[in-house]
């Protein structure tokens, strides 16, 4: 359970992305910022990537424990699984995007509400499917960098749609691939186990300059606590994820 905000009407888009860079730029608490301008990747279309992977030191139970006998070093290393191959790991984060568009317009993509938006017409942003179990391939939201001059600013965020706390047991990556230029990470690494959303990241238009700022900062509530923090002013409902 959650909260979005504006109805945007789903409609059938192609989406393509860059070919994917051998390097890679990791976004931090010291180098928190960087210009998709001066790398170049202003055109085609912009992939955001959320992906997850859960950590527990007991998720496989008694199982895991014979094996010690076998592999002493294993009491010193946290088992590491994706979260959809273990059915007792209910955790399902999804990705989001607030938007304020140069003519003032404003509103969300999430799954939440089934708010996919669209990449050809405004909001120029499009959410590509749900995962709702943390596979390999993540969830992701395409952002048509062609029409970069009517886009003032973006806020990518993750939020826990069953509302458990669980990022300190989570661990997720938010990629960016241009499409030219390196990959951009950003990893959720602060741990914030009562906390239930997370602002990523921004995109804003600064002088005709498309600057990412690393932000990872963890909110209590949901999307209407991560609007007051980012001064959106949006009205915000609850809302549901269809179960299909």
């Amino acid at each position: 359970m959650g909260f979005f905000d504006g109805l945007w009407p789903a409609r059938t888009a192609q989406f393509e992305s860059g070919n994917a860079a051998s390097n890679s730029i990791q976004l931090s608490r010291r180098n928190a910022t960087v210009s998709l301008t001066k790398q170049g990747a202003l055109t085609g279309n912009l992939r955001v990537n959320l992906s997850w992977r859960m950590r527990s030191s007991d998720i496989e139970g008694r199982s895991s424990q014979g094996s010690l006998f076998r592999n002493p070093l294993k009491l010193f290393q946290p088992e590491v699984v994706q979260a959809h191959t273990q059915g007792m790991v209910n955790v399902d984060l999804d990705l989001g995007c607030m938007y304020e568009l140069m003519d003032g317009s404003k509103g969300v993509v999430q799954p939440l509400g089934n708010l996919i938006g669209d990449l050809n017409e405004p909001p120029y942003i499009r959410l590509s499917g749900d995962d709702r179990f943390g596979a390999p391939s993540g969830e992701t939201v395409y952002v048509n960098m062609d029409h970069r001059d009517k886009i003032k600013r973006l806020l990518f965020f993750v939020y826990i749609y069953d509302q458990t706390p669980a990022f300190d047991r989570t661990h997720a990556m938010v990629t960016l691939y241009p499409g030219n230029g390196p990959r951009i990470e950003i990893e959720l690494d602060e741990r914030a186990p009562e906390a239930r959303s997370c602002a990523v990241f921004t995109v804003e238009n600064v002088k005709e300059e498309l600057i990412v700022r690393r932000e990872v900062k963890f909110v209590y509530g949901f999307q209407s606590e991560l609007d007051r923090l980012y001064g959106f002013g949006m009205q915000w409902g609850r809302g549901y994820k269809s179960r299909a």
